[in-house]
């Protein structure tokens, strides 16, 4: 079996692979301090109620934007696996890299380019609710080709909520009217429609530099409560990363 493992700047996720098929998978929340030990407790317990033993897995790959872990990660894999991992670099990344500074890439951002390539139509646009949410475009034959990186929904607010000492903090969450009446609803309008009314131009602009219309993702935690009030959003993919780390593994082992 494969433990694949994404690290986001927030969340990590794990997930068992049985040949193609994805057994489970669990978020935790991203500490670089986290010991090997605390991977272990976590993990052991997830693969118990899942049915799952750790023995069973014979190779874990990892795509990281968070080095800090990576020291701690390997040790629990050493010491509870019996395997190194692997970690994703842009080398092992079947998607042609059309940038000026390839090396610059997070590797979670190619690591959803060859989902894409993998396994849906192009050009395509993907959009990653994450810290950060940020548009990723594959062009008609299939190159990374670069993309958008704007504040994520969540630092947005912690930055309001931080540096004006009279704002509340509120839930992100859809809002009818966008003309607040209160000082919560202004924010949260703010927030959900600011966003809205930014993807929507920022995917315009996308669609006018590309010259053709892209098949739009989303992925992310935020991606079903946006969707649904996009109209260019195509579908919501919430394994995107996952898909694509698969994919990665997949050709390692072929080749």
């Amino acid at each position: 079996m494969l433990l694949a493992i994404d690290v986001g700047n927030t969340n990590t996720v794990f997930a068992v692979y049985d040949a193609e098929q994805l057994v489970n998978n669990w978020r935790l929340r991203t500490e670089p301090a986290r010991s090997s030990d605390e991977y272990a407790v976590f993990l052991s317990r997830m693969f118990e109620l899942s049915g799952v033993s750790l023995a069973s897995i014979s190779d874990v790959i990892i795509s990281s934007v968070v080095p800090e872990t990576e020291f701690s990660l390997g040790r629990f894999c050493s010491k509870q696996l019996g395997c190194e991992p692997t970690y994703v670099t842009k080398d092992m990344v079947d998607v042609r890299i059309d940038l000026e500074r390839p090396e610059d890439v997070g590797a979670d951002r190619l690591v959803n380019a060859m989902a894409v390539v993998a396994e849906y139509s192009m050009p395509a646009v993907v959009i990653d609710f994450g810290t950060a949410t940020t548009f990723d475009v594959v062009d008609a034959e299939g190159a990374y080709i670069g993309g958008v990186i704007a504040p994520g929904v969540n630092l947005s607010l912690n930055a309001l909520h931080s540096a004006a000492s009279k704002l509340p903090k509120v839930n992100i969450e859809k809002v009818d009217r966008v003309i607040g009446k209160t000082t919560v609803q202004a924010m949260k309008s703010g927030l959900f429609w600011g966003y809205v009314s930014m993807i929507d131009g920022v995917l315009e602009r996308i669609e006018k530099e590309l010259g053709d219309k892209p098949y739009v993702l989303a992925t992310g935690g935020l991606a079903g409560l946006f969707s649904e009030n996009i109209a260019a959003i195509d579908s919501v993919d919430e394994q995107l990363t996952l898909k694509g780390l698969y994919e990665i593994f997949k050709n390692m082992k072929v080749k």
